[in-house]
């Protein structure tokens, strides 16, 4: 059996891992290719379990990652946000959300609360990635589990719900319609925008129902937002979200945290550099 008849049908859970770790397509990637390269080199006959080798590879590569990452975060202009996916990936309920409230979490609370909570490992196995004890794997994992705790919508609404609000949401940013947004946003609603100096996008958060609608309507006079093409509806790291082109040719995403019928987030990503998967998924050009 050669190096890749295991290691390729573990390659999409081992991406997932990566994604959820770093946020970045492109680095899980690159993390993965690492891992096999690795893999390759491994004494593989000595291997009982390579399942549980590889997650342990790819996560310490992942925590290798996120020591750097955090110095090019700082570095970062404006708001930093996930790359937007739009598979739901793996059936799991973490939503771009709940990641953005990993973020705020050190790499380990991360990687464990991930692992176990997100990916089904048992503590054993977790304290072998990590090179932890398995009761300090449960401590980190607690605590990552009462930062999720808090970012989760009190009262969700159904998927069919929140499309439509997604929907109501466009068309009344479309047509300058103030009084339809009011009745859409939540008062605490707030918005982040993620250009990463490459793309027109607020450098700071949005707070507020009352300074929404005084930036939606400096937008809407924008020609080139107004006309925006809409041209993909459907679910991006398990928000509603849709896709538009505007006439200047910016790509955009925009995902929608809901609760209790309103909208409490916005998510807007205008960085090329992490739209490259979308618009050749949704638009059809090359990455």
């Amino acid at each position: 059996m050669t190096p890749a008849d295991v290691f390729d049908p573990l390659r999409p859970r081992l991406l997932r891992i990566a994604y959820r770790m770093l946020g970045i397509v492109a680095e899980a990637e690159d993390v993965v290719q690492e891992a096999y390269l690795r893999w390759h080199q491994t004494d593989r006959e000595a291997v009982r379990d390579a399942e549980a080798v590889l997650v342990r590879t790819v996560t310490r590569l992942c925590l290798d990652v996120l020591k750097s990452a955090r110095v090019r975060r700082e570095e970062y202009v404006g708001t930093w946000l996930p790359e937007p996916i739009i598979e739901t990936v793996e059936g799991d309920d973490l939503t771009l959300t709940l990641m953005m409230a990993l973020e705020r979490l050190s790499p380990l609370e991360r990687a464990a609360f991930l692992l176990h909570d997100v990916f089904g490992m048992d503590f054993e196995q977790v304290a072998k990635a990590l090179d932890r004890a398995p009761a300090a794997c449960r401590q980190l994992a607690s605590r990552a589990r009462a930062h999720v705790r808090e970012a989760r919508p009190r009262f969700p609404v159904t998927e069919a719900k929140g499309h439509e609000l997604a929907r109501a949401f466009h068309a009344a940013s479309q047509s300058g319609d103030m009084q339809a947004l009011q009745t859409l946003l939540a008062q605490d609603a707030v918005l982040y925008a993620d250009g990463g100096g490459k793309a027109r996008a607020i450098p700071n958060p949005v707070y507020g129902q009352e300074k929404l609608l005084r930036f939606f309507q400096g937008v809407w006079r924008a020609p080139a937002v107004s006309s925006a093409q809409l041209v993909h509806e459907g679910t991006i790291d398990g928000l509603p979200a849709y896709v538009t082109v505007d006439a200047e040719g910016v790509l955009q995403t925009t995902a929608f945290g809901i609760e209790d019928g309103r909208i409490v987030a916005i998510y807007v990503m205008r960085n090329p550099d992490k739209l490259k998967g979308i618009r050749h998924r949704v638009v059809g050009e090359s990455p």
